[in-house]
């Protein structure tokens, strides 16, 4: 038996000769498939990116993969079309069918690469209109960004479900469309939470109680917005770490955008010991309240008061308010005013007093 016979023995509804083209075309798939997409990448670069707002690192890593996964499903494809499904194999029923079970799950296979692709050119144009609203003073663009960018993807996600029910079931989707109408009612109804916080995410848009980038504080939570989704609100704390915060909540409960101020209050009490003179009270209040209003971060509406008779202290309330929101801003001011006072305190002869208590004993 020659080479040529070889080829041509049947197996399974092909021959060999079948089944080699089939694994060359998807081996050639798994080798080439990173040169391919990244050839194709660096085209779309070219021709997308001429004002060369996003750097071809960047580009690649959004797009390399998912090309690269579509290309091997186009090698799989091409290969298929040299072999015949097995009829061995093909269980056939009036409802049901493997080799158009497997066409379909191949097709729908395929569509979601697609719209892999699709998803990562909205993330690039994303980054293209962010970098650009970097450039501008107005924080509104940095907030509607984020905002389309999600729409983008949902519309992708809307488009696919069509197609699919379209292409791959042939579902009517003008009839299905129709229905949607009715069946949007119930499903609204159930999932009334996700619809509040939907609601609530047009409302931050459109009435602004805040932009990315403010400093805000809503309950327990003090931070700065980093994202407002459709669902939830990202708040970037002075800890470093991300709170998520429904929508609904972010509209529905009492609200201090800490950005719309100008300035930031710093509010305390330092107590002094009881041997402390009428004199020396006096002297500290006064150069107290002299230094946070000669101090060049402070908005010089400062208050020092003698406030009250503590248990252990007599008690000096400190008022004042730095010229800047940002938190690295004040905790520096904070502290510089703090040893200062220090100095004050230990100039004037007096000292800060603690909790104490004295026992007398009888003989």
């Amino acid at each position: 038996m020659d080479f040529q016979e070889i080829l041509h023995q049947q197996f399974l509804s092909n021959s060999l000769e079948n089944y080699c083209w089939f694994l060359g075309f998807v081996l050639f798939g798994l080798l080439f498939k990173r040169i391919i997409s990244k050839y194709l990448s660096n085209i779309m670069y070219r021709v997308l990116n001429r004002d060369k707002s996003i750097d071809i690192k960047t580009f690649d890593e959004l797009l390399i993969k998912p090309i690269g996964f579509f290309v091997l499903l186009m090698f799989i494809y091409l290969g298929s079309l040299n072999i015949a499904f097995p009829q061995e194999l093909n269980f056939e029923t009036k409802n049901f069918n493997i080799s158009l079970i497997l066409a379909k799950t191949f097709s729908i296979i395929v569509l979601f690469a697609v719209s892999k692709i699709a998803l990562r050119f909205v993330d690039y144009f994303g980054i293209v209109f962010l970098n650009r609203a970097k450039d501008t003073e107005s924080k509104m663009d940095d907030q509607l960004i984020p905002f389309v960018i999600e729409l983008g993807k949902i519309a992708v996600y809307i488009v696919l479900f069509f197609v699919i029910l379209s292409k791959i079931f042939d579902i009517d989707v003008t009839a299905l469309a129709a229905g949607v109408g009715i069946g949007g009612i119930a499903i609204a109804m159930a999932s009334k939470e996700s619809l509040e916080n939907l609601l609530g995410s047009f409302t931050i848009f459109f009435d602004k109680p805040f932009l990315v980038g403010d400093l805000v504080s809503t309950g327990s939570i003090t931070g700065t917005v980093e994202k407002v989704g459709f669902r939830s609100t990202r708040i970037r704390t002075f800890d470093k770490s991300i709170v998520t915060v429904p929508n609904k909540n972010m509209i529905s409960a009492e609200l201090d955008n800490l950005g719309k101020r100008k300035v930031r209050r710093a509010r305390f009490y330092i107590g002094l010991t009881y041997d402390t003179t009428i004199d020396q009270m006096k002297k500290v209040v006064k150069e107290i309240e002299i230094l946070i209003n000669e101090h060049p971060r402070t908005d010089q509406e400062g208050r020092v008061k003698f406030q009250e008779f503590g248990a252990s202290s007599l008690d000096i309330m400190v008022l004042y308010y730095v010229n800047s929101t940002k938190w690295d801003d004040f905790i520096d001011v904070k502290e510089d005013i703090n040893f200062k006072i220090m100095e004050i305190v230990k100039n004037n002869d007096c000292e800060f007093a603690f909790p104490s208590t004295t026992v007398y004993l009888q003989k």
